[in-house]
């Protein structure tokens, strides 16, 4: 079950270390790979020899690279803005296939996080913000094919495409075997969608391109809701790990650590200690019979 294929994603204090010490730190714990984000992996602030000085960081320490975290909002009422962000991540997919990496990790918008995002459907119609993402994503599809790269879809709390039933819609719709889905059953659990196995099996091995392991508590309000430590939450992990292991998933397993209160308060900010800890929840997790 998951043998040989987990990683963490390198948020938290990672993104300020050098990527030759990130990635040793996590080989050091017994990660299998790790996952960069645009701190480490961006296709304009760094050259393609500091992108190839990363590959090599993670290869050296016997790392895989899962993905590349992009993240962009397309959903911006600033049509200039939102063409930058496209073309941002058409920039990745390509830098990403030049690099040998498998794929970007993708979301909708609008980010409710974010002060200067509009808010549906006050600033901005469902339907729009719709029409709006069904066309950025035409465009990325495109560019995921022609450099086959898969790109990875993440329902978000707060976004347009915030839980499997939302997010439905639009895989379906663009229908590329280069664009599917990174399965957070975090985001899910917000949405009161607490049966991930059912989940997994509905997308199935040729939706989940990738996974993050994020346990949540709470509902999809701001302010309502944490995502805890591995097991403290309410996704039902044993019922989401033997859907895994029955469609037959071999991608990788991000372990994405948001339990910021607890690592700022108990941890002391040290990226090192969050990821050998969810590591250990997360073998705990595994072999719980």
């Amino acid at each position: 079950m998951l043998n040989n294929r987990i990683g963490f994603l390198a948020g938290l204090g990672f993104m300020q270390q050098p990527a030759a010490e990130v990635t040793q730190t996590l080989a050091d714990l017994g990660y299998d790979a790790v996952e960069w984000t645009l701190n480490h992996f961006h296709p304009r602030a760094h050259t393609a020899a500091q992108r190839r000085e990363t590959v090599e960081a993670a290869r050296n320490a016997g790392l895989a690279i899962s993905g590349v975290v992009m993240e962009q909002d397309y959903v911006c009422l600033d049509e200039a803005v939102r063409n930058d962000r496209i073309a941002l991540t058409i920039e990745a997919i390509e830098a990403c296939a030049e690099a040998g990496i498998p794929g970007v990790n993708l979301f909708t918008g609008p980010a409710p996080w974010d002060p200067n995002a509009p808010k549906i459907p006050s600033d901005i119609s469902e339907w729009m913000a719709w029409q709006i993402v069904l066309e950025a994503f035409g465009i990325i599809a495109a560019a995921l094919e022609k450099n086959q790269i898969h790109g990875c879809v993440e329902n978000v709390w707060g976004h347009l495409c915030n839980d499997y039933y939302t997010l439905r819609p639009l895989i379906d719709q663009m229908n590329s075997p280069w664009l599917g889905v990174n399965f957070d059953p975090s985001h899910d659990v917000l949405k009161g969608n607490f049966d991930t196995g059912w989940i997994v099996r509905q997308w199935g091995k040729e939706r989940i391109h990738h996974v993050h392991l994020k346990d949540a508590i709470g509902v999809q309000v701001e302010g309502q809701f944490l995502f805890p430590m591995l097991g403290e939450g309410r996704v039902d992990w044993p019922g989401m790990f033997g859907a895994l292991d029955e469609i037959g998933y071999e991608g990788y397993c991000s372990i994405e650590f948001e339990s910021f209160t607890y690592y700022a308060n108990v941890l002391k900010g040290n990226a090192g200690e969050a990821a050998r800890r969810a590591l250990a929840d997360l073998q705990a997790l595994l072999h719980n019979d």
